[in-house]
């Protein structure tokens, strides 16, 4: 469990002065015309990564300290964002095609009123809620079912994917109130501002960075502490924990749920700035990806998969752009190598002594 060290704090002290400070100038108080003008596109893309970051981060914490893979992380990330999504598509208000206060696919799919699992929809508090509360208790109720009846290893991996898989092709229905296949998109404003505004944008950037922050430090913190140690104990050599006194299975129910409700954090910071959630999120292949970031950076590392997040989705936004035919093949070939040639990932290699 590696401790950090000067190095560490100060990369941690750049990256948040460049976030909170650097960023903002350069979009906000540099004019466009400028070269050193920092466009609204870089924001949203730097946003976005800072979002799946976060993911990575959580899974890390199940996967490289608690010994499990999780291929449902995507389920937990779509579920913050879909309960972010209901809150900002109520306050699009009269301004949608169908000038109703209905979401404009009600209106088309014929609903004369807000199904039941949209009641207060229309509260931010109650969407953050939503966003924390339903994928925290998803991940509890599933990882207590599953851990008491000592599902481990790739079987549990398994059945993480199919529990995702299913909530997909749940979502992907139209009558189940969530916008079917299309999702929700063509947001207008959040807690009364303009969706679209560089100031907007900006304020979800620098709040993005700050709870990734957060997360890291958490992190640290949790993984530091005698829970971590039990943790390590669990991926380690469980029977011998078990046998040490220690119940194994609240621990991994603890750090799975606690895994999700960051994912849920974290989707509900990716909607409003993406502008768009739908069921494609929850897809499978999503959640492998989730893995590969963390594969790539460095698992059981905490500030690896937040790398591995980052050169990943820089190369997939390189890739869908030049070549958009080769990006699965240049993604099967990062894992490949980092699989082979770089067990500890990209930064095992910096940190090789």
């Amino acid at each position: 469990m590696s401790a950090y060290g000067f190095k560490a704090w100060t990369a941690i002290g750049i990256a948040a002065f460049a976030a909170f400070v650097l960023f903002p100038i350069l979009n906000l108080g540099v004019p466009p015309t400028s070269a050193l003008h920092l466009s609204s596109f870089w924001v949203t893309l730097i946003g976005k990564i800072m979002c799946y970051a976060i993911v990575a981060l959580a899974l890390d914490l199940v996967w490289g300290y608690a010994g499990i893979l999780s291929l449902g992380h995507g389920l937990f990330f779509a579920l913050g964002g879909y309960g972010m999504g209901m809150y900002l598509m109520r306050q699009i208000g009269r301004e949608g095609q169908y000038q109703s206060e209905l979401p404009d696919f009600m209106v088309f799919l014929d609903w004369k009123a807000l199904p039941w699992q949209w009641w207060n929809s229309d509260q931010f508090w109650w969407a953050i809620l939503l966003a924390t509360v339903i994928p925290g208790l998803l991940a509890f109720v599933f990882g207590y079912c599953a851990f008491r009846s000592r599902v481990r290893g790739v079987y549990y991996t398994i059945i993480t994917q199919a529990l995702t898989f299913a909530a997909m092709l749940f979502f992907f229905r139209n009558n189940t109130g969530f916008g079917g296949n299309n999702g929700f998109t063509d947001f207008k404003r959040i807690l009364g501002f303009s969706i679209t505004s560089p100031e907007t944008r900006m304020a979800l950037f620098v709040i993005t960075a700050l709870t990734l922050l957060s997360t890291l430090v958490l992190g640290r913190w949790i993984t530091r502490s005698k829970f971590g140690r039990v943790l390590a104990a669990i991926r380690d050599a469980e029977p011998r924990a078990m046998f040490c006194g220690y119940d194994t299975v609240h621990y991994k129910v603890a750090i799975f749920t606690l895994s999700a409700v960051l994912c849920g954090i974290a989707g509900a910071l990716y909607v409003p700035q993406v502008g768009i959630i739908n069921p494609s999120e929850m897809s499978p292949a999503n959640s492998i990806e989730i893995a590969i970031w963390v594969a790539v950076g460095g698992r059981g590392t905490l500030a690896g998969p937040i790398l591995g997040a980052g050169l990943v989705n820089g190369a997939k936004s390189f890739f869908t752009v030049a070549f958009p035919e080769y990006w699965l093949f240049a993604l099967g070939a990062i894992f490949i190598v980092v699989t082979l040639f770089m067990p500890r990932g990209v930064l095992g290699l910096v940190t090789r002594k």
